[in-house]
Parts: C-alpha cells; structure tokens; sequence
C-alpha cells in the first residue's frame, strides 16, 4: 500500500509539470498584464515597458517559466502585486469558504442521490424510477448560474429563509457559518446529485441481477438487507468513484457561485486576479487545485481497498 501510494505520488510531478506549463502559457498569451493594471490605462507605453522589465516579464517565455517553476517546487510561489502577501497566504486565506462550501454542497448531494439511485434501481421501470431519472436529467441539464438565481430569489427574497449573499466565517458558529452557506451550497449539491443518482442507479442495476443476489434472496434474507449488505457493497466502487469526481469539481469549480453569492473563496480570488492580471495568484490558484484534484482521486483509489478487498492497491490477483 506505501509503495503504491509513493508511486502515485511520484505520478504527479509530470502532471504537475504539463499543468504548470499550459497555465503559464495561457497566462503569458493574456493580453495587458501587472504593469498595465499596476499603471493604469493612462500610463505611456515606456513607462509599461518599463516596470516589465523592473519585474522581469520582458524575458523569454522558458527563462520566465524557468524561474518561476523552479522557485515554485521551493516552496515560494511568488507574491501577489495587489494583494501585497505571497500567493500561498492568500490561498490559505481564500481555501477556507471553498472547502466549507464543497463539503457541505457533498453532503447536501449525497443525502439526495444515493437514496434516490437505490430506490430507482430497486423499483427498475416504475413511475418511482422514471421520475427519479427525470429529475436527475432535468439537474443536469439547468445551468448552475440558473438554478443558484432560482434557489436565491426563493429561499432568500420571497421568504427570508437564509441571506441573499455574503459569508460568515466558522468562528461566529457553525450554524451562522452554514446559514449563509446552505443556498449556494443546495444549487452545488442539486448539480452534482443528478450525477451520482444516475452512477448509483446504474451501478446497482449491474449487480441486483447477479446470481449472489439470487442466492442471498433464496436464503430467505431480508430485502433490505439484499440490497444494502450485498448489492450496495459490490456496486460501492462506481459509486465511490463518482463522488470522489463530484468532490473534485466542487473544489474546483465554484467560480460562478462563488461570484453570484459573494463567498470569499478561491473562486472569487481566481476573477479577481484575472481581472488584475495579477498573474503569479493565477497561477499559484490553478497549480494549487489540480493538486487537489489529484489527491482526491488518489484518495478515492486507497478507499477503494476498503468498501473491496479485492481492489486494494498491490493486492496480488
């Protein structure tokens, strides 16, 4: 198991390194940049040339990707011009409402699917399960920014039931913390629900059919506990696989809710420097959650040998 996990770590340098590569290219082919914002639009063109070569952004693309991706595996990740703190104390500061905001939307998700995607799959080609799949269908397909405008103008300006934006930080208590996080967190959890009701139901429909299935029935056992001990135990990898994907793209993909209901995440960091052209925040926010997004998945894959034996990583076939 540590030599799978120090392979799997090992595995991410390279990626790493493409990820790195694309982000600062990308970055690099933004027109404007930091003297431009710095300065201001009334700034001549030798004063803008300037301050780039103050800063060092009239060099050659490798030699400026070269420093900063050797200064970023040392641990400095440069300073951000408008923020005056390093890149890494602002993303310390900007992760807290992201993760706040992920793991409650998960949560809010998986309450949702996972009873729902069982009961689809147990009552196959019925009204229940038409209408499960219907909803899960109609998730996906309305756009986040959408639904978060519908679930804002209902829970928050026609009833007053939670704030219409803005965020309290854990230390007012938990649930003022999660008061202002339930709304945009319920328009994260609705999305990503659709996905995992539909992993789950599918999941189940592959094994509810198995001969050991049969078997445990004949056996005279419960049908719940058919389906929750044996059926749900075997079909847990897909569905583990797919909340591990569901985790990693809320992480990663809360920009827009995050603007919407003015959450001072990573999200609201991201528009922000992009708008500054504030570039070493970019790419340090970009670099910071493929690396999340990484170790969820490798996370995932140690789970795996947990809910089946027969996956754990080195385990001999």
């Amino acid at each position: 198991m540590l030599s799978y996990i120090g392979k799997r770590i090992l595995s991410l340098i390279p990626v790493l390194f493409v990820v790195s590569f694309v982000v600062f290219l990308v970055v690099y082919m933004i027109p404007g940049g930091p003297a431009t914002a710095i300065l201001g639009l009334e700034a001549s063109a030798d004063q803008i040339n300037a301050l780039n070569a103050q800063l060092g952004f009239d060099r050659p693309f490798l030699v400026q990707y070269g420093d900063w991706i050797v200064n970023v595996f040392q641990g400095n990740w440069g300073d951000s011009f408008f923020l005056h703190e390093s890149v890494t104390e602002a993303i310390a500061e900007y992760f807290g409402p992201t993760i706040s905001l992920a793991i409650l939307a998960q949560l809010i998700a998986l309450v949702l699917s996972v009873p729902l995607g069982i009961l689809a799959a147990y009552k196959r080609g019925s009204a229940t399960d038409v209408a499960a799949v219907s909803v899960s269908l109609l998730g996906i397909a309305i756009p986040g920014f959408l639904l978060s405008m519908f679930l804002m103008l209902f829970f928050s300006v026609y009833h007053h039931w939670f704030p219409v934006a803005g965020y309290a930080p854990l230390a007012n208590g938990l649930l003022e913390h999660w008061k202002y996080l339930f709304v945009p967190a319920l328009s994260l959890g609705i999305v990503q629900a659709a996905y995992i009701t539909r992993m789950t139901r599918s999941s189940l429909l592959e094994v509810l059919y198995k001969n050991y299935i049969r078997t445990a029935r004949a056996k005279g056992l419960k049908e719940r506990k058919v389906v929750l001990r044996y059926a749900l135990k075997n079909a847990a990898p897909a569905i583990l696989t797919a909340v591990g994907q569901s985790f990693g793209s809320l992480i990663t993909g809360t920009i827009v809710t995050e603007t919407l209901f003015n959450i001072p995440g990573l999200g609201m960091l991201t528009m922000g420097s992009i708008n500054r052209r504030d570039v070493y925040v970019i790419q340090g926010v970009v670099l910071f959650v493929t690396l999340l997004y990484v170790l969820v998945n490798l996370v995932v894959d140690i789970l795996y040998g947990f809910v089946d034996p027969r996956l754990q990583p080195g385990r001999n076939k």
